[in-house]
């Protein structure tokens, strides 16, 4: 394993930030250093030496900066190979000094995009030098070492420091590869910039934070998350989240976005809700949503829209659940819900952002948009001779939002505040329908006069009769079948009211 000790380093960074101690270590190793500008100064501060760039170029900063480092002496003096008869001969007659180390970072593109900065701000924050020297010292890492994120620093320092300022092949093949996810990562985000407008039929994605999860669907797959959960939750209590955890919490996050202005509570098993109900408090929400499968609730995702006070905790601390998620707790609920060391308790901080859908499919992905459509009465298209009520209108806005984000073939009986069942993910939509009022007398609901959502048309008139019979008195659904006109037909001969969306949720 080749060992070089570093003799020279051009350093030139953004962020500047824990730099001091290898300055320090590169000073007392007598290593020499090139900079610019700002690095150049900050480094002198320090009490070391520094020649700077244009001293060795010949060149000043020219162009307001876009061009300092891009010069054959800065190029050379990094890629030129030190086991090369050819490259050492030219280096010497164009007196081109080896650089062994590069310490570069990369203008805050992604965060200038982010603080919603003008256009020519954004491009002047695209990266030119920075990325090109990036590239050139993890290319020749057989003799270089390259450090290219402020988040490396420590590392550095610390291997200098117990190999005597030296560095090892297999330290600089690690460098190389961190400096490689750093460039294109930093690519992925201007070309995803400049795609908000071209819409190129490429995808680019780079998550550059991850976290391994104990495992995946099941104990025998590994699994990672890859994104910034710390953005989104604070976590209060608990084990780690699950990848099971994760994905249930991604489901229970996108429906209680549903009732923004109500306060609400769901409880959710395998990414479909078993309760949702909305009430004038927490703790009513809780027991409503509760009453409507107190079977699935066991072992559930808990999330409301609300803050969490003592009664509403209290209502809830026997039941055995995996994660509770609200938007704030009191201090005396937070001390009560802790008091079971596993259970997963997040405070949601912000709401997910993000338009798109990606999935690995085949041996490729397949990304679409988000289902971000949600129906009010203004959508509603009546097709029977009987209107709704407006109880009932209110029931069937309550049932169409829970129905969308329940897996297909789905059906969902409700009034206007509860769910009382749901026929999830069967074959056939007679099968939702008859699982959902089987599980509605299960737990002693009394559907006459209730309500029922689909998340697609009905090809026969077979569901509106078997609803009929159960007494329920209104529908929602999208519409589009060659036989519509059967159902709007028994519909209307047996006083039931049916409003179409032209929406259809399927969700797989």
């Amino acid at each position: 394993m080749a060992t070089k000790k570093i003799q020279s380093a051009l350093i030139s960074v953004y962020y500047k930030d824990n730099l001091e101690p290898i300055i320090a270590q590169l000073k007392s190793q007598g290593v020499t250093i090139y900079s610019t500008g700002g690095t150049q100064a900050f480094i002198e501060q320090q009490g070391a030496e520094v020649i700077p760039v244009e001293e060795l170029t010949g060149y000043p900063s020219i162009f307001g900066g876009r061009v300092k480092t891009l010069h054959p002496k800065i190029f050379g003096g990094i890629l030129h190979r030190r086991d090369h008869s050819g490259d050492i001969s030219q280096a010497a007659e164009f007196d081109i000094p080896a650089i062994d180390l590069v310490i570069v970072d990369l203008y805050p593109f992604g965060e200038t995009v982010a603080s919603g900065a003008s256009e020519a701000d954004i491009i002047e924050k695209i990266d030119i030098g920075g990325i090109s020297l990036i590239r050139a010292a993890a290319k020749n890492f057989k003799d270089v070492v390259i450090i290219a994120s402020k988040s490396q620093y420590a590392e550095l320092e610390e291997r200098l420091s117990r190999q005597d300022g030296a560095t090892t092949l297999e330290d600089r093949r690690y460098f190389a590869a961190q400096a490689f996810q750093v460039s294109s990562n930093y690519d992925t985000h201007i070309f995803n910039f400049f795609n908000q407008t071209e819409n190129i039929p490429a995808l680019k994605i780079s998550e550059t934070k991850a976290k391994a999860l104990r495992y995946g669907e099941n104990p025998h797959q590994a699994a990672h998350f890859y994104g910034d959960m710390e953005a989104l939750f604070d976590q209060l209590n608990g084990k780690e989240l699950s990848y099971n955890n994760l994905v249930d919490v991604d489901a229970a996050v996108a429906l209680i976005a549903e009732f923004e202005g109500e306060t609400a509570f769901a409880i959710l098993k395998h990414t479909n809700a078993c309760g949702v109900a909305t009430a004038n408090t927490v703790q009513e929400a809780y027991k409503k949503a509760f009453e409507a499968d107190t079977t699935s609730a066991f072992g559930g995702v808990l999330i409301t829209n609300q803050n969490v006070d003592l009664a509403s905790a209290e209502e809830m601390h026997s039941l055995f659940f995996e994660v509770l998620i609200a938007p704030s707790f009191d201090e005396e609920a937070l001390a009560l819900l802790k008091g079971k060391k596993n259970r997963i308790l997040l405070r949601q901080k912000i709401q997910i952002e993000g338009m798109k859908q990606i999935k690995t499919l085949l041996n490729g992905i397949i990304e679409q948009d988000k289902d971000l459509k949600t129906e009010t009465k203004a959508d509603f298209k009546l097709v029977t001779k009987i209107t709704p009520t407006d109880e009932e209108q209110d029931a069937l806005v309550f049932a169409a939002k829970v129905c969308k984000h329940t897996k297909s073939n789905t059906i969902i009986l409700s009034n206007s505040n509860q769910l009382f069942a749901s026929g999830v993910g069967q074959t056939s939509r007679v099968d939702a329908l008859r699982q959902a009022i089987e599980k509605a007398k299960s737990f002693n609901f009394e559907l006459k006069g209730a309500v029922m959502a689909s998340d697609a048309f009905f090809p026969f008139p077979d569901c509106v009769e078997i609803a009929h019979e159960a007494g329920i008195t209104a529908v929602v659904q999208p519409g589009g079948s060659i036989k519509d006109q059967d159902s709007i037909a028994f519909c209307d001969a047996h006083g039931m009211s049916m409003v179409m969306t032209g929406v259809r949720h399927f969700k797989h």
